[in-house]
């Protein structure tokens, strides 16, 4: 089978070309933006890929079906020139649930943040338990090196996401993969672009709950209401609940690099890793429970937890010059920005912490989070926002409700600049963005070996 696929440099459909190639498929694709890291493990892959949209391509590589990505709309020439010739056509989570997931013992992980930082952890727990699982994450775990494979067993880790699935489906992509072991992280508003509000969102993991068999697991995160409004809707599945009921943990670290786990009460041992944050605690210990019910002892999997090696885009250290050390971060949403920079505040102590931040997604181009920015920033000792071209609303108040500490720049080399005037040894430079962010990463790095060299 020949698949193209519309919109491949997403982290998504990127592991659905992976796995398609991997089984056997001819793939291509296509995409507005490409590059790396998604981009970098296609090509390795033997996937040829076309900058844009040019409805020829699909002419050109005459694929059996189009894997039509949720970044396509109705209007594109592309999508137009589909429908008009009446090629086949689906969906990437269809295609993942119909080609992969079938036959397979499926292991979600849904909620509104740390799915892809508890994909991996789950994922590695199993392989670290020889159980060779396949799995599709939206990053890239460093115990892996990609975002997506196989695997030899029936076990399968997949990131479940709320968004919707296609523009002609507008279910949730997770409804598609039908778990047997599902994890609920947490749950807030996001998405505005395509949900109204709240209820919107539970009403979708409510769908969710009503495909897991009641032979299955439901792991639900015990200190969250909204998850709970969403079980109280109705839930024919057992539930385990972790940070309060079933599975608990006592941080006997400050910045959470080291914790006692309890399952019910009873100590099954002692974590300790490289993780940071009260949030990666909760994280593991959803991982936990659910490798649990696929067989894993518990004091196996917590050992697992100290070679976990991390995942890229996740406060990933991408250098340190000169006593700088700059961090490489997705945190889009400001829960995410406020329990990432707290993590690196526990480890770093007093040290200076420049938060860097591209308000890039949807969510934040409609300027729903407006309000809430400042308050989650307020950890780090001063802050360099971005103003896009393309973003809908002004940081100025943002900025001005940071008083001294808030800055607004215009374009990345002013960014750049802000930054680097603000670096002294022993500085934390945290850079969030859910995008490449112009590649600004490598850019201070240079720059500040350059310094370091004319010194």
């Amino acid at each position: 089978m020949h698949l193209h696929i519309l919109g491949i440099c997403g982290t998504f459909m990127a592991g659905v070309a992976l796995l398609a190639r991997a089984a056997g498929h001819t793939v291509s694709g296509c995409d507005a933006n490409v590059y790396p890291p998604m981009s970098t493990q296609l090509a390795e892959a033997g996937i040829a890929l076309r900058e844009g949209y040019d409805p020829d391509q699909l002419a050109e590589f005459q694929p059996d079906v189009v894997v039509v990505g949720n970044v396509m709309s109705r209007g594109r020439p592309i999508v137009e020139t589909m429908l008009d010739r009446n090629l086949p056509y689906t969906s990437g989570p269809a295609w993942l649930a119909d080609y992969v997931l079938r036959d397979r013992h499926v292991l979600a992980v849904a909620g509104t943040h740390g799915k892809t930082s508890t994909s991996s952890l789950l994922a590695w727990i199993l392989e670290d338990a020889g159980l060779e699982p396949g799995f599709l994450i939206g990053g890239i775990p460093a115990n892996f090196g990609q975002s997506a494979r196989l695997g030899r067993t029936p076990f399968f880790v997949v990131e479940a996401d709320e968004y919707d699935t296609a523009f002609f489906d507008k279910r949730s992509k997770f409804v598609h993969y039908r778990p047997r072991t599902l994890i609920l992280n947490n749950l807030e508003f996001d998405h505005a672009d395509i949900f109204p509000d709240l209820a919107a969102i539970q009403r979708q993991f409510h769908h969710l709950l009503r495909t897991v068999p009641g032979s299955g697991l439901i792991v639900a995160n015990g200190t969250d209401a909204n998850l709970a409004e969403v079980l109280a809707m109705g839930c024919w599945t057992p539930v385990e609940k972790f940070g309060a009921g079933d599975w608990e943990a006592s941080a006997s670290a400050p910045d959470g690099s080291a914790f006692d786990v309890y399952y019910q009460g009873t100590l099954q041992g002692r974590a300790e890793w490289t993780q940071l944050g009260p949030h990666n605690i909760h994280n593991a210990l959803a991982a936990l429970a659910a490798a649990r019910h696929v067989g894993v002892p518990p004091a196996q999997a917590i050992a697992a937890l100290g070679r976990f090696r991390g995942v890229k885009r996740r406060l990933e250290a991408r250098g340190a010059i000169n006593g700088v050390t700059v961090y490489d971060d997705f945190a889009h949403h400001p829960t995410a920005i406020a329990t990432t920079l707290a993590g690196l505040r526990a480890r770093v102590g007093d040290q200076p912490i420049i938060a860097v931040l591209e308000p890039r997604s949807n969510t934040m181009k409609l300027g729903v989070f407006k309000d809430s920015l400042a308050p989650a920033l307020a950890a780090a000792d001063a802050v360099v926002l971005y103003q896009a071209p393309d973003l809908g609303w002004d940081l100025g108040a943002v900025a001005a409700t940071l008083g001294p500490r808030g800055r607004v720049c215009h374009s990345l080399d002013d960014t750049l600049a802000a930054i680097q005037s603000q670096t002294k040894p022993g500085t934390q430079v945290l850079i969030m963005s859910n995008g490449g962010f112009g590649g600004i990463h490598e850019r201070l790095l240079n720059t500040l070996r350059a310094t370091a060299a004319d010194a």
